[in-house]
């Protein structure tokens, strides 16, 4: 006789910001954090610790603020504020990033200034380079798995980030070009896979 199987526990709901405020310095605590790896840091406050989003919601917010033009993350304030508080929240978002790093990187520059030439300077800039990117890999690592929820699949998923990352890394050609691509054949494909799921519904009794 097998055993019966758990339900699954219910899901936690999801927090939000209590005002604008909660916004503005919230954004401001991140943007101190994200020295170099800055979506390792986005995704681990916003989605992990404070809960204002899904893993699901987070990859799909941040494949819009990838498109639009200007800083990722800044879009990515933007739009978080914006969808709690309207305009006033979007520009607390918005100035949360900008305000604080902005006099860092002030400071930063008149520092540094005088030792950019020294060898010492240029090894530790390669170095945060290369820390950086891992940051942002094992970010990416760390997301594939909401890609199982994708409307799309899995396979597809994963073979519009191969072509990108051929068309942009190996073969270099122009970013807008291979976003225009790939974003229509994914556009296309998950409207194809979201209209066959809506009659699949609609036929069921």
């Amino acid at each position: 006789m097998s055993e019966p199987t758990l339900p699954m526990p219910p899901a936690l709901p999801l927090n939000q910001p209590k005002s604008k405020t909660d916004l503005f310095v919230s954004f401001t605590l991140l943007a101190l954090q994200g020295f170099g790896g800055v979506l390792a840091v986005v995704q681990r406050e916003l989605v992990e610790k404070k809960r204002w989003m899904t893993r699901e919601q987070f990859v799909e917010d941040w494949a819009v603020a990838q498109i639009m033009p200007g800083p990722n993350v800044v879009n990515l304030s933007l739009m978080i504020g914006g969808r709690y508080f309207g305009l006033p929240g979007a520009l607390a978002g918005l100035a949360g990033m900008l305000m604080a790093p902005l006099c860092v990187v002030l400071l930063l520059a008149m520092a540094f200034g005088g030792v950019s030439d020294a060898p010492w300077a240029q090894g530790a800039l390669r170095g945060m380079g290369a820390v950086s990117a891992g940051l942002i890999a094992a970010v990416g690592l760390k997301l594939i798995g909401a890609l199982h929820h994708n409307p799309m699949g899995m396979p597809v998923c994963i073979a519009l980030a191969a072509a990108s990352f051929t068309g942009v890394g190996l073969l270099r050609w122009p970013l807008a070009f291979v976003l225009l691509g790939t974003g229509l054949l994914g556009c296309g494909w998950a409207y194809l896979q979201l209209a066959r799921q809506a009659a699949q519904a609609g036929d069921t009794p």
